[in-house]
C-alpha cells in the first residue's frame, strides 16, 4: 500500500525540481580561458549566448590555439551549469539516487 504522505512528498519534490530546472535554464553562466582572453556566456540550457575574444592578446595566425581557447571557455561554462544543477537538485533530492536527473 502506498503511503499518502509519501506521495505528497514526492509531488512536492517534483514541483521543486521543476522550479529549479526553470531557474537554471533561465540563468546565464560564464566561462573563460587563457586568463580571460576568451570569455563565453551560456544559458542553463547550454545554449551559447556570447563569445568575447580579446583580439589584441591573441595571435590569430595560430588558429588552433584560438579554437582551443574557445573550446576550453565553453567547457568551463558547461561545467558550471552541471555543477549548479547537481548542487541545486541534490539539495531537493537529499542524496536520493534519481537516475536521469544529472
Amino acid at each position: 500500500m502506498i503511503n499518502p504522505q509519501m506521495l505528497k512528498q514526492i509531488k512536492q519534490m517534483q514541483e521543486d525540481i521543476k522550479k529549479i530546472q526553470k531557474q537554471i535554464n533561465e540563468s546565464t553562466f560564464y566561462g573563460q580561458a587563457g586568463g580571460s582572453v576568451v570569455k563565453v556566456a551560456v544559458k542553463g540550457t547550454k545554449q551559447v549566448v556570447s563569445v568575447e575574444i580579446k583580439k589584441d592578446q591573441l595571435d590569430f595566425n595560430d588558429i588552433e590555439m584560438v579554437q582551443d581557447l574557445i573550446v576550453a571557455a565553453l567547457n568551463d561554462a558547461f561545467r558550471k551549469v552541471d555543477k549548479e544543477l547537481e548542487e541545486s537538485l541534490g539539495s531537493v533530492t537529499q542524496g536520493m539516487n534519481m537516475p536521469g536527473l544529472f
